[in-house]
């Protein structure tokens, strides 16, 4: 009897699985190319795509990975990842994305991993293709599903950057908080798919996959649900252009990580060619800095590869008249940690100070100008202000932490109410390999990876002196529009974006913190 049972619900499941199911969802339209969707109307219906195959001009996965294995891992972890890319290459596809993923990921901790969030994003936007972007905008419902990326690195991109609904990608696994370095099992990613489809399908109606012919998603998943399949070949996504930054749907303002280049295998090897001479440039150049009198140290400093452009250096010689006879104040944007020194070499002075909201103790001791930490109370912070300005020279960074990108943050108005005469500087910085700036690491090693670049740029223009807060002003209002003055004077300079965005802010977003940082 038992026996019977099981041949009937055998034959059930056939008729479920080969009849029931190709009547219910018939045979998929299949096209060339998803850039026939540009004209069509496409706000009512569920768009599908692939983010590797169809999303990404990049055929290549290994700069991701090398990116999560260098920040999240270290230098260790992201160096033997390269060494063992020839192997990996020679492996199958899913083979070698396994490798990659247990390379990586192995032993990262779980709450401690902020690349998906911090880092990725910007390198995913970096690659993602105008042509694709158009369409996926004009669809109703996005959905984005990568076969061999893990979830946690394109979920914060996918929904942060590019407001798609809906993100599937496979799970990590993880044990007493850290990652396995191995990725859930096919079947799971699949059936997590296919309930999310049939879903669709009731609501929509009308579901329409993108996705590329080197992906395994198209051979099943795709043509079960989808009503039309549209396929992008790589000689599509070379003539693809690249997504402007002026048509993010979300503007890229922060991002963290050391790496300021994509991790290329071809770059991964020069970065490492690089590593010796690197640690031993920082070195000479942290000597020259310290230790040198400015005369000798700029032309040293120069031969070395650091690059300093300064502009209307009319402040140096012709300083602007105080009736406090107080020292100048210099007001900038902040772009690394080393702004203030900058200023010191293009004035050619050493006896220039500086205030900083928070800094690491070795950074603090190893500063060759005197640098003040200031206590966020805003009475003694506008006190010692005014003290150092009795000194002498004086820099300030209003915005209280750095920004890579071009944007300015608020500045904090207090600047203002401690001089009447204060000089607007425009900072920017270029380096080639690494970013002198983080929120989530040591900020003691923020200038060594800045001079450990193989050219560390800056370009320094003073702007025209402006009239401070001093004056009595009962409503309180005239210091927060000297400091949007100031702030907007230095955008315009720059051709930077002003905003409203704060050093909390940017601390939320990278960090998942307000921004202090340990004394080291």
């Amino acid at each position: 009897m038992s026996a019977k049972i099981s041949i009937f619900q055998a034959l059930v499941f056939l008729f479920y699985r080969f009849i029931l199911r190709r009547y219910r969802n018939p045979k998929p339209k299949y096209q060339n190319g998803p850039s026939s969707l540009l004209q069509s109307d496409l706000s009512r219906h569920t768009l599908i795509f692939n983010v590797e195959g169809a999303l990404l001009k990049s055929d290549s996965l290994f700069p991701y990975f090398m990116l999560v294995a260098f920040e999240a891992g270290g230098v260790i972890r992201s160096f033997i990842l390269f060494i063992l890319y020839p192997l990996i290459s020679l492996m199958s596809h899913e083979m070698g994305v396994k490798v990659m993923v247990m390379v990586s990921f192995f032993g990262v901790k779980k709450e401690g991993f902020r690349a998906g969030r911090a880092v990725l994003p910007k390198y995913f936007l970096e690659d993602v293709g105008l042509e694709m972007f158009q369409v996926l905008k004009r669809g109703g419902k996005r959905i984005g599903v990568s076969d061999d990326l893990p979830q946690v690195m394109i979920e914060g991109f996918l929904r942060d950057y590019l407001e798609i609904d809906v993100v599937v990608g496979r799970k990590m696994k993880v044990v007493g908080g850290y990652y396995l370095g191995i990725m859930e099992d096919k079947t799971k990613h699949d059936l997590v798919f296919d309930e999310l489809v049939r879903k669709e399908r009731l609501n929509t109606g009308r579901v329409i996959g993108i996705t590329s012919f080197n992906t395994s998603l198209h051979r099943y998943l795709f043509s079960q649900f989808c009503q039309e399949i549209y396929f992008v070949k790589k000689l599509d996504k070379r003539s693809w252009q690249t997504l402007p930054r002026s048509q993010y749907p979300k503007p890229l303002v922060f991002h963290d990580g050391r790496l300021a280049i994509k991790p290329t295998l071809m770059n991964t090897l020069v970065l490492f060619m690089w590593g010796p001479f690197a640690a031993a440039a920082a070195a000479a150049r942290l000597f020259v800095s310290l230790c040198i009198p400015y005369s000798f140290s700029i032309p040293i400093l120069s031969f070395s590869g650091c690059r300093l452009t300064v502009t209307n250096d009319y402040v140096s010689s012709q300083k602007p008249k105080s009736s406090q006879r107080k020292g100048c104040l210099f007001v900038c944007n902040h772009r690394t940690l080393l702004d203030p020194l900058y200023v010191a070499f293009a004035l050619k002075k050493k006896n220039i100070k500086t205030v900083t909201y928070s800094l690491s103790r070795v950074s603090e001791i190893l500063a060759p100008i005197k640098t003040v930490r200031l206590t966020r109370d805003r009475v003694s912070d506008g006190q010692a202000m005014e003290k150092l300005l009795t000194e002498g020279d004086l820099v300030v960074c209003p915005e209280g932490t750095t920004c890579r990108e071009p944007y300015m943050l608020r500045f904090s108005p207090l600047f203002t109410e401690v001089s009447d005469i204060i000089v607007p500087v425009a900072m920017t910085s270029t380096v080639t390999f690494f970013y002198g700036t983080t929120a989530s690491g040591l900020k003691a090693f923020d200038p060594l990876f800045f001079l450990m670049d193989p050219y560390p740029t800056y370009t320094i223009q003073f702007l025209d002196p402006v009239s401070g807060a001093t004056c009595q002003d009962p409503d309180g209002k005239l210091k927060f529009e000297v400091a949007n003055h100031v702030q907007s004077e230095i955008g315009k300079a720059l051709d930077f974006e002003c905003t409203s965005l704060t050093r909390k802010d940017k601390y939320l977003i990278l960090a998942g913190n307000n921004g202090v940082v340990k004394k080291n």
